[in-house]
């Protein structure tokens, strides 16, 4: 470990118990003092829209304003006003039944903040996937740790900016490094970790955080399908699953990662995906609407994966006409067919604008070829018949699933989002998260009569003989 890496190493560890003092000082924040400083994030969000929009579009090289705001700053200030508007409830002890073995005692389950929250956040989405857990984070009444990517600098300096106006670093503080310093981060002690990146990274924080027995929230990715159904017209599931996969140039861990189309219906899909890709971004080359890769190193991995594909078979159309150029790391949609399993492709998250169309012959074989593969974050389904709906759902597990839609599923504030198997473990948003950065304290509170007593040394009593003849039966 050179000496800045160590310097850094020691300064995340004061960090640290800096945050857990101040917490044990104040270890039950008050609902008020909750909905203030969610208040003031909102507000400083709506304050520095223009210049969070800057800031990504500068470590992008070229991102969508709009992008920016649908996808980072609009969930944001959907999640705060949701919050606000349900904490009091979330808070609230909740009554239990003590049964009759236990009366006439009285059991509760109290909320109670977990302590300092370590939050680990990827570079497609850096302002909601920060933002979105600090916000149930705080809800909660934790402190928090973010650990944000190497390659958003300008994005981390005004949302440094940004909490600094709002938080003392005792209670929420802005971490920056590269590669050595997330391993250190994801060692500390915390009172809970929230990961969100691939798979890969996510067994090294799991692998981290069990030293520490500190439990972790992964949100992870996978190879999430998009199933056509033979019901359902090629424009229209074209027309539902294609912004989804254009959103941030498919740098999404929900996107549509491949296609299964009937067989007979695959070149229409490409017609159809070509014709509609091109009305969403006419003049693709100098549209604006579109952004880029994030940097040479990720256009660079796309490149190889589309690369190994053609060498290996496959038939590659692309979304227009213009030629792919990495002088700007601008990418559309790659449309291929004849793909097998031995293609990059096939093996690993794409996160990027390539999308794989496997032909199928009939619906069981598309729901047999998502089951033999790792469990994806996201399942869509592209069908109006509501027995083929059931049919997929009841067949498949998947994190979440989107019905005629895609990725917006992500966007439900009343509902957990989280992955299964390699996709993820945990959940957050919504009252989920709430419950997921608290811990549920169960209280058993016995008053003056004591009918615990019952059930003393010695034992064969005539009481005791009753108990159990009437609870044992």
């Amino acid at each position: 470990m050179n000496m800045a890496v160590e310097q850094t190493v020691n300064s995340l560890a004061q960090l640290l118990d800096l945050q857990r003092s101040r917490y044990l000082s104040n270890p039950a924040p008050s609902y008020e003092s909750r909905v203030k400083k969610l208040t003031q994030l909102k507000l400083a969000l709506l304050d520095n829209q223009q210049a969070i929009i800057n800031a990504l579009n500068q470590d992008y090289g070229h991102r969508s304003s709009n992008d920016t705001v649908i996808s980072d700053i609009l969930p944001c200030v959907n999640n705060i006003n949701y919050t606000i508007k349900h904490l009091k409830s979330w808070m609230k002890p909740s009554r239990r039944h003590a049964g009759m073995l236990l009366s006439p005692s009285k059991v509760s389950v109290q909320y109670q903040p977990l302590g300092v929250i370590g939050i680990i956040v990827p570079w497609n989405f850096p302002i909601m996937l920060s933002m979105g857990p600090l916000v149930t984070a705080i809800a909660a009444g934790n402190s928090a740790m973010l650990k944000m990517s190497e390659f958003t600098p300008e994005t981390n300096t005004v949302l440094r900016k940004l909490l600094a106006s709002i938080f003392d670093t005792s209670e929420v503080a802005i971490v920056e490094g590269e590669a050595e310093v997330a391993a250190e981060f994801s060692s500390l002690a915390f009172d809970h970790i929230l990961f969100t990146g691939s798979t890969v990274v996510g067994r090294h924080v799991m692998r981290a955080a069990a030293n520490n027995l500190t439990p972790v929230t992964l949100e992870l990715g996978g190879k999430s399908p998009a199933i056509i159904a033979p019901d359902m017209p090629i424009e229209t599931a074209v027309e539902r699953l294609i912004f989804g996969k254009c959103l941030n140039a498919g740098q999404i861990c929900v996107a549509p990662d491949y296609i299964l189309c009937p067989a007979d219906k695959v070149s229409e899909f490409i017609e159809t995906y070509r014709a509609r890709f091109n009305k969403m971004y006419p003049d693709f080359v100098n549209n604006q609407d579109y952004g880029n890769v994030i940097n040479d190193r990720q256009f660079q991995r796309l490149l190889k994966v589309l690369d190994d594909a053609k060498t290996k078979g496959a038939k590659v159309v692309s979304a227009t006409d213009a030629p792919i150029s990495s002088n700007n790391r601008k990418l559309a949609t790659q449309l291929i067919t004849d793909t097998t399993d031995d293609m990059l492709l096939l093996q690993d998250e794409i996160f990027g604008p390539l999308l794989p169309i496997i032909a199928y012959q009939d619906i069981s074989e598309a729901i047999g070829y998502v089951n033999q593969r790792d469990r994806p974050l996201a399942l869509y389904i592209m069908s109006f018949d509501n027995k083929t709906q059931q049919h997929i759902l009841q067949q498949t597990h998947s994190g979440g699933v989107c019905i005629n839609d895609t990725v917006f599923h992500v966007a439900a504030d009343d509902a957990p989002f989280g992955g299964i198997g390699p996709s993820g473990m945990g959940h957050y948003h919504g009252k989920e998260g709430f419950l997921t950065f608290s811990h549920a304290k169960t209280v058993l509170n016995s008053g003056k009569i004591n009918t615990g007593i019952f059930v003393h040394p010695p034992y064969g009593g005539v009481i005791q003989r009753l108990l159990m003849k009437f609870f044992l039966r």
